[in-house]
């Protein structure tokens, strides 16, 4: 794996660690909320899920990807990263 390839995979390894955290943190703050935001904040945190679901499986392809073609894919994970990012945004001004 080259030196640029390896940071890459780094980088995305560990700020996929720190969504998973912060998806973690508001999932224990909807539990404690009354039942009405509860509901809200559940909608938000699936949709939290399903685009870490997509991240995860870029990331994945992307790290079996043989040679160079992990360049080629390394703008659907960008993509994804940026959108759980923006959710993620969102979701976190929403449960203030």
């Amino acid at each position: 794996m080259s030196d640029n390839r390896k940071a890459y995979v780094e980088k995305i390894k560990a700020k996929l660690d720190e969504w998973n955290a912060e998806i973690d943190k508001l999932e224990a703050k909807s539990r404690q909320a009354e039942a009405d935001a509860r509901i809200s904040y559940q909608d938000q945190i699936d949709t939290l899920k399903e685009k870490r679901k997509n991240l995860s499986k870029r990331f994945k392809d992307l790290r079996q990807a043989g040679g160079d073609a992990w360049k080629d894919m390394k703008s659907g994970v960008e993509l994804a990263a940026n959108s759980l990012s923006d959710a993620l945004r969102s979701a976190q001004s929403r449960f203030k």
